[in-house]
């Protein structure tokens, strides 16, 4: 059984919610739920492509993102609100919030949102492997081959 840490206000407050809803725990609700049919006939795709080169586009997706304001957009918030809200944990902000407080120099902080989001990609593909189902849609091999994937899969 996974707990929440005591430290978790976040997670507390929505698992209060719920039995407040509901007048059951999440575990309960879980549970309900992997026993009912799924309601929908559901496909799940996903892109891929070589390590190499998705690490290459993340690197350049960051410097864009410097270079369209990153820096002065998370400033902006946080003189906005006296919080760090939860939307400010979002890759990027978090990090620009750390070269803000003096934490990282500029070329760290561009360093750490692209080892960041490298890491959270890799996540992303280890979650989606779990699915036998999954149609893997190689970008390498170009639209029209991927759309014959899809429609493939779509129209069976």
């Amino acid at each position: 059984m996974q707990t929440i840490s005591k430290n978790d206000k976040k997670r507390i407050i929505r698992v209060l919610e719920i039995y407040n809803e509901t007048g059951k725990t999440k575990t309960e609700l879980e549970k309900l739920s992997r026993q009912q049919e799924v309601k929908y006939d559901y496909k799940i795709f996903v892109t891929n492509m070589e390590r190499e080169k998705l690490y290459e586009r993340i690197n350049k997706r960051v410097e864009l993102m410097l270079d369209k304001g990153l820096i002065q957009e998370v400033r902006n918030i946080l003189e906005k609100y006296d919080e760090f809200p939860t939307a400010m944990q979002a890759l990027g902000y978090k990090e620009t919030k750390l070269y803000l407080d003096g934490s990282l120099t500029k070329d760290e902080l561009k360093e750490t949102i692209q080892q960041e989001t490298r890491r959270y990609a890799k996540r992303q593909l280890t979650w989606f492997r779990r699915y036998k189902d999954a149609t893997w849609l190689d970008m390498e091999e170009g639209y029209e081959e991927n759309i014959r994937k899809i429609l493939e899969v779509t129209q069976k």
